[in-house]
């Protein structure tokens, strides 16, 4: 396979993950705006997702007064074209990476990506309300699932399906680890509100913003815990949005892909996996979770780097 198109496969999913996880972090917080504590000003409610899908420079470069709302957030992280890692824009990427790689992916799969890029362009050519967002971040979540439905039940699970598959688990776990890390320093300083109506709402909202309540309800029987949650989302290999998860199906992918002699890749793999291994959610708090999961975060990025280097900038011989 040509690298050109390797890289394309890798970032069509990848920026169709990230326009589909951009939503559900937008989502959680429209759905529930009207719900939260009373003391909750718009700029707490909202400054939390710029960190999150690491915006923070480009809403101070766009408002230089630094007043953070809720219709400023919510267009920069949906539709302004100045930034590259709004969902307009990571659309716009998934879309262009696609067309590329039309004879690797299934008709079904092209028509979908396709219509869903047309419609969106067209859905947010005018400036999306909030009262109007929780229905276009439904529709993301709605098309995004259908294309990697496709993916899965069209595609032949050969190197092309491996490089989909890594881009977007690649995307997913940095995402959670992020969610985590940004939420979880929140809420943990206030332990007054342990136990509160208050404390169960918001790390309720964490958890759905991963698509998490509800396997979660159901895995713990005990209400919502932090130590549990950093246990399901960090080190649960059943539960899809999980680091643990998510780094084993890297490692699929990588399998089906064929590791390349010499690389480094397999290297950074390895760490990611030793970094999750043999600990455990009480180890994890003990050593710090922000450093912990900024630890991972930092793996990450060196996987990416290898990925980068052994894959995407050399050819990888003839299509096969």
């Amino acid at each position: 396979m040509l690298s050109r198109i390797a890289e394309s496969l890798y970032w069509m999913s990848r920026h169709l993950e990230r326009a589909d996880n951009t939503a559900r972090v937008l989502d959680i917080n429209v759905v529930h705006m009207l719900e939260s504590d009373e003391g909750v000003t718009e700029e707490m409610q909202w400054k939390p997702l710029l960190a999150i899908v690491g915006a923070d420079e480009f809403y101070e470069e766009f408002h230089p007064d630094g007043r953070i709302t809720v219709q400023r957030v919510i267009h920069l992280l949906t539709q302004d074209r100045k930034n590259p890692g709004c969902i307009h824009n990571s659309l716009k990427l998934a879309r262009e990476n696609a067309r590329v790689v039309r004879d690797r992916i299934s008709n079904a799969m092209w028509e979908t990506l396709n219509q869903f890029w047309l419609t969106t362009d067209k859905h947010l050519a005018a400036t999306l309300q909030p009262w109007r967002a929780a229905e276009f971040y439904a529709f993301v979540h709605r098309e995004v699932a259908t294309f990697f439905g496709l993916s899965q039940s069209t595609m032949m699970r050969g190197q092309a399906y491996g490089f989909t598959a890594l881009g977007s688990l690649q995307e997913r776990a940095d995402m959670t680890a992020r969610i985590l890390d940004v939420r979880y320093h929140l809420l943990l300083p206030d332990l007054s509100l342990v136990g509160s109506p208050l404390d169960y709402y918001q790390w309720g909202a964490l958890l759905k913003s991963l698509s998490g309540f509800e396997p979660y309800r159901r895995q713990y029987q005990g209400g919502i815990r932090p130590i549990e949650v950093v246990e399901f989302v960090v080190l649960d290999p059943d539960y899809p949005r999980s680091l643990a998860y998510c780094v084993e199906g890297i490692e699929r992918a990588l399998g089906r892909i064929g590791h390349v002699p010499d690389g480094a890749v397999t290297d950074r793999l390895h760490a990611l996996r030793g970094h999750l291994s043999g600990v455990t959610a009480n180890d994890i708090i003990d050593q710090g979770l922000h450093e912990y999961l900024d630890d991972f975060l930092a793996r990450l990025a060196e996987f990416s780097d290898a990925l980068q280097a052994d894959y995407f900038d050399a050819h990888l011989g003839d299509a096969q």
